[in-house]
């Protein structure tokens, strides 16, 4: 691994064999492995470490979602739930939740967004969930340390924008104000540098819209404008990262149909992006989708407003719905989610 020399990682081995070694240790065993020795803390909390795992296919993908957390004792049934974070593991088929964030210990800031950069997890944005007022944190947790860090704020207010992670860096954009002025701006937050800089503007605003990730091009899709609340476009914005610049791109979402979480990072035949929500009749309500690589996607939904919300992996080979059995704290709303490499 170029710019950084780990020797005698394993007692009696060659430096080489002992990477190798260690490169094959669960991540949820890295927590232990970083207390052995101070060489083992540095390696398995190095990025290089992380791009090496990566490269010799010793990472995997698993699912992080914005759930809605089980009812507390002595809560009424009109407040607003509290959401924490929630783990799936495709794998070992096993599910855990993320430590709270200490500021917010009694549940993450209502609609924030979640996004990944080189095997870490970034929180921003949001709404206080004791004030409802808009909030500019960014948190990020590291799955070695098992601890959340502050990052550098937002540069300003903003919710219900589009959220995409590239190359280790998080791009949002659009949304609404604290004035609830839809947006047409763009940031990008450079996780190692914990440096915001702005982008060029998009074709027009988008709030509501949703942000997805395509080969090298950042999507924002559907949204809508100041004057057209709730008129969902049938457009996109369609950033590419080698360029720096945008690009219009129409006819590729159902104009009126919400895009929030149900967005696909496919592109069918017929020109448009794959909707989640229309895949099957069971998640056709309160869609959320996220893909786990080229073969798995977890999608979840209800069939109707006020059923229960159903956990279902998508093949695609075949690309139907096979539902899983998810443990009764585990079972709740799902708002938002995304990948993580670990």
């Amino acid at each position: 691994m170029e710019g950084s020399e780990f020797t005698e990682l394993v007692p009696t081995l060659p430096e080489e064999l002992g990477l190798e070694c260690l490169s094959r240790v669960p991540y949820t065993a890295h927590r232990v492995g970083s207390r052995v020795c101070r060489r083992w803390r540095e390696l398995l909390q190095s990025k290089d470490f992380y791009h090496h795992r990566r490269k010799s296919g010793h990472t995997h993908k698993v699912a992080c979602l914005v759930q809605a957390l089980p009812s507390a004792t002595g809560r009424k049934r009109s407040e607003s739930p509290s959401y924490g974070i929630t783990v799936f593991d495709p794998v070992s088929e096993t599910w855990e939740r993320v430590d709270p964030v200490p500021k917010y210990p009694d549940g993450l800031p209502l609609f924030s967004q979640l996004a990944s950069c080189e095997g870490k997890l970034v929180l921003m944005g949001g709404w206080d969930p004791a004030s409802y007022n808009p909030v500019t944190d960014v948190f990020v947790y590291d799955f070695t340390t098992r601890r959340w860090i502050r990052g550098n704020d937002m540069p300003s207010k903003r919710s219900f924008f589009a959220i995409g992670a590239f190359s280790g860096r998080v791009y949002i954009a659009g949304g609404h104000d604290e004035n609830k002025n839809a947006l047409e701006s763009a940031w990008v937050y450079d996780l190692r540098k914990d440096e915001w800089a702005e982008l060029t503007r998009m074709s027009q605003e988008r709030d509501e819209c949703e942000g997805v990730v395509i080969g090298n091009e950042f999507w924002v899709v559907s949204g809508y404008g100041t004057e057209s609340q709730g008129r969902f476009e049938g457009s996109a914005d369609v950033f590419d990262f080698g360029s720096g610049n945008w690009t219009r791109m129409d006819m590729v979402w159902e104009p009126g149909r919400c895009p929030r979480s149900s967005v696909g990072d496919v592109v069918r035949k017929d020109g448009k992006l794959v909707s989640w929500a229309e895949s099957d009749s069971a998640v056709r309500v309160r869609t959320c989708g996220v893909m786990l690589g080229t073969k798995l996607t977890l999608v979840t939904g209800s069939e109707y407003q006020g059923a229960p919300q159903g956990f279902y992996i998508v093949d695609g080979q075949n690309g139907k719905l096979v539902r899983i059995s998810v443990p009764d704290e585990f079972s709740g709303f799902v708002q938002s989610g995304c990948c993580v490499e670990i």
